[in-house]
């Protein structure tokens, strides 16, 4: 027992206060109570689970040094591939027929087979995408150059096509959905000038048709956003609704129609822009406004009205977006 106790219980008996025996009394019951608490103590803590041991530290990964890693990589295979660009483009027409189509059989087995090496090992899987992307492309140039002629410009484009669809199916890169609106883009053209356009046809009269074309490349981009990279494949149907409109306005009398395919898919973005709040489909949407509604209703018009008109409609929308854009701020 702590000494201020037998003092305390001392001078109590000294007054007359308690009797010797109660003052032993209160002593004992003290001493009962402290060793019940150490016991209850005691127990409690042999009831606690043992304490994990430590986990070894392990040292922090390095990311800046794999994304330089990755930047390098593709700032050399961008190096190579203009260097063998350059090299290819300055010796073309000195090269035989059978010389060209090994020395794009060759470039695109080397592409393909690298992304598809790199898918395997799991590594890199953009720069993956990116060489796919870039393989198909070559390919399809070699499939135009072993065939020639009106019948090499379609079969080399399905062929591009076709590997970019394998591409997409089995790789998740953005660089393969810029690949195949590239594709799609170049067929949309190579169809309407070698199949649908006339012998005595011109160009102003087959724009249109081309402008169909490009209003179904962006629905199957918009398809190709509900199961790949929604941004870019979003992006790049209002991408193509642009490029049907400029066809549009190329198209005699075709105004009103580049009008409305240059509302339609802004107005498409900007919904989505509402929806997902993706900064991407505001800038596609108002720059695609900005373009097609003063050019067109200058054309419409003939007079700098139409293009004042058309900078206020583009105007509007932004001011538009940078409200929605206040909102969310605001709700967030």
């Amino acid at each position: 027992m702590p000494s201020r106790l037998d003092d305390e219980l001392l001078r109590l008996v000294s007054a007359g206060v308690l009797r010797q025996y109660q003052a032993e009394s209160l002593r004992d019951a003290a001493d009962a109570e402290v060793d019940a608490a150490r016991t209850a103590a005691a127990r409690q803590q042999s009831e606690l689970p043992a304490a994990p041991p430590p986990k070894p530290r392990t040292p922090p990964a390095a990311p800046h040094s794999n994304a330089l890693v990755e930047v390098l990589g593709y700032v050399g295979g961008v190096l190579l591939l203009g260097a063998v660009a350059l090299l290819t483009l300055a010796n073309w027409g000195e090269m035989g027929r059978a010389a060209r189509i090994s020395t794009g059989s060759v470039a695109a087995v080397v592409l393909l087979g690298a992304a598809v090496l790199l898918k395997l090992v799991r590594r890199r899987d953009q720069l993956a995408s990116a060489l796919a992307s870039l393989g198909c492309c070559v390919t399809g140039f070699a499939t135009y150059v072993a065939i020639e002629g009106e019948t090499g410009r379609v079969v080399g484009v399905a062929v591009a096509l076709t590997l970019a669809c394998l591409g997409l199916w089995w790789l998740a890169g953005s660089s393969l959905l810029v690949a195949t609106f590239s594709i799609l883009a170049v067929g949309v053209l190579v169809i309407t000038a070698d199949v649908l356009t006339p012998e005595d046809g011109s160009a102003s009269n087959s724009a249109g048709i081309a402008g169909t074309g490009f209003i179904l490349v962006a629905f199957v981009l918009a398809m190709l956003g509900l199961v790949r990279d929604q941004a870019t494949a979003w992006s790049l149907a209002g991408a193509a609704m642009f490029s049907s409109s400029i066809c549009w306005l190329i198209q005699d009398r075709g105004e009103i129609m580049a009008l409305a395919v240059g509302t339609a898919g802004p107005a498409a973005l900007l919904v989505a822009y509402g929806r997902r709040r993706t900064s991407v489909y505001a800038v596609v949407g108002c720059s695609i406004l900005l373009v097609i509604w003063p050019t067109a209703l200058y054309q419409l018009t003939d007079n700098v009205a139409g293009v004042a008109i058309g900078l206020v409609v583009a105007s509007v929308a932004l001011l538009f977006a940078v409200l929605l854009l206040s909102r969310r701020r605001a709700a967030d």
